[in-house]
């Protein structure tokens, strides 16, 4: 079946108790939603659609799927229900909060609260400047904390990209799109049907040769930073493992960026993940021992530090 775009449902749709505004933003798998609860509270509803598996026209509620896209279908539906699942045991200021979740016209929807601000996809391309080395250790440094909190309930995200990672109007992070997170005790090689975006994703993810684990996760993040520098992604990770054309940053940005900070994204761009920082705390105290040569008594290093107990 070929990709299409469906059909959002309209303003004033009542789903579950919730109202719809209207369309906050589509992808290739899922339309988000602006709504409100019976309390005037507004949210923000994500609703399982994949383009290339199913048709909602003009009008419908439920999702058309063709036999033969039948089993994908269910797959995503299986998976999308268990991001609600998982994510609603988390609680923390720098992973998304989902309120609900439910089964409702032939899919999955999950409420999550609304957050103001944007993508750091859009930051980064909307942005003049190039991207201070201050702004990138302390956005990334609270991106990690809730990553470390992902990790600690045994969960990998596997999907971190700029894209996914909401930066609040305050400033803060917010890690979005759990759609292709996997419990770490199935560590292992990746899924058949695993989800991966090239340039962010790790060379574990494309094949069997080393297990899966927190370490991907950081390759990711390494990417992210890299790309903030670059404004495009890296090199595809199963490209540089045929050819390793990805300039280091140490090398790219030697005379722009502290040679720390530098350093900090290859070690996590490594292709060997034995070499890269092993979970997110080690990068996080990376990041900040990154800026204790240039930083004095009383700067933002200092309040890191004492958030992470150091």
């Amino acid at each position: 079946m070929t990709s299409q775009n469906n059909s959002a449902l309209p303003p004033g749709f009542t789903l579950e108790g919730y109202r719809i505004d209207r369309q906050l933003s589509a992808g290739g798998f899922s339309i988000v939603y602006l709504a409100h609860d019976a309390d005037e509270t507004p949210v923000a509803i994500k609703e399982y659609l994949p383009n290339s598996l199913a048709l909602r026209s003009a009008g419908d509620t439920a999702p058309v799927v063709p036999p033969e896209c039948q089993a994908d279908f269910n797959h995503g539906l299986k998976c999308f229900f268990e991001e609600g699942r998982a994510l609603t045991e988390l609680k923390h200021p720098n992973v998304v909060r989902v309120l609900n979740f439910f089964r409702a016209n032939g899919t999955v929807y999950l409420v999550m609260r609304f957050e103001r601000g944007r993508t750091l996809r859009d930051h980064i391309r909307e942005s003049r400047r190039h991207l201070s080395d201050v702004f990138l250790r302390t956005m990334f440094t609270g991106l990690l904390d809730g990553l470390g909190e992902v990790h600690g309930h045994g969960l990998l995200h596997l999907d971190i990209k700029p894209a996914n990672i909401w930066l609040r109007s305050d400033g803060s992070p917010v890690l979005l799109d759990f759609g292709a997170a996997r419990y770490a005790v199935d560590i292992g090689p990746p899924a058949a049907r695993a989800m991966y975006t090239p340039g962010y994703a790790a060379p574990e993810q494309y094949h069997g040769k080393f297990t899966l684990g927190p370490w991907t996760d950081i390759y990711a993040v390494g990417a992210c930073l890299y790309a903030a520098l670059a404004r495009s992604a890296p090199q595809a990770a199963d490209l540089r493992l045929e050819d390793d054309q990805l300039l280091p940053a140490r090398q790219r940005w030697g005379d722009r960026y502290p040679p720390r900070l530098l350093a900090t994204i290859d070690d996590c761009l490594r292709l060997d993940p034995t070499r890269r920082p092993q979970h997110a705390r080690a990068l996080q105290e990376s990041l900040v021992a990154d800026a204790d040569a240039n930083d004095t008594p009383g700067s933002w290093v200092d309040r890191l530090r004492r958030r992470l107990g150091s």
